[in-house]
């Protein structure tokens, strides 16, 4: 189960969850666009997330869930 999902097509890539992150695992997924255009912010390492939710504090659009 991940820890922390991002709703693809609410998300507009503006990068807030990627520098509140304290183990520096969210990234912008530079790859795949979503139907707004924006590159979607992901986790990289879901072993590595500790739920602390500081990337869905952070985030304007309401677009991160953390699972604990």
């Amino acid at each position: 189960m991940e820890k922390m999902s991002v709703i693809f097509d609410r998300c507009k890539g503006c990068g807030l969850c990627v520098s509140a992150c304290p183990k520096k695992i969210v990234e912008l997924n530079k790859e795949k666009r979503n139907a707004k255009g924006y590159f979607p912010a992901h986790c990289i390492d879901q072993d590595a997330c500790i739920s602390c939710a500081m990337c869905a504090t952070m985030c304007p659009d309401c677009a991160i869930i953390i699972n604990k």
